[in-house]
């Protein structure tokens, strides 16, 4: 049980590390911080360009700090109170 929680975690966590580097990056066919930002202004979030950034940055940083295992207790902790 333990080793598939892993494998699904790190999966995961790359796959969402992965979305980020596209809006920062413009990897894995990502249209970048200049196509992302156009979008987000699109939408109504201005300025589109810094929150592009703050976006990719966020999912590249959480989504390789799940990966790791990185304060993964703190989130999962609501639905084991039976356990110290």
């Amino acid at each position: 049980m333990d080793a598939g929680i892993l494998i699904a975690r790190v999966i995961l966590g790359l796959a969402i590390g992965a979305h980020g580097a596209q809006k920062l990056f413009g990897w894995f066919g990502g249209h970048g911080p200049r196509g992302t930002g156009a979008f987000f202004e699109s939408q109504g979030m201005r300025p589109g360009r810094l929150m592009a950034l703050a976006a990719g940055g966020a999912e590249v940083i959480g989504g390789l700090m799940f990966a790791a295992g990185l304060l993964t207790p703190v989130g999962a902790s609501s639905g084991r109170w039976d356990r110290p």
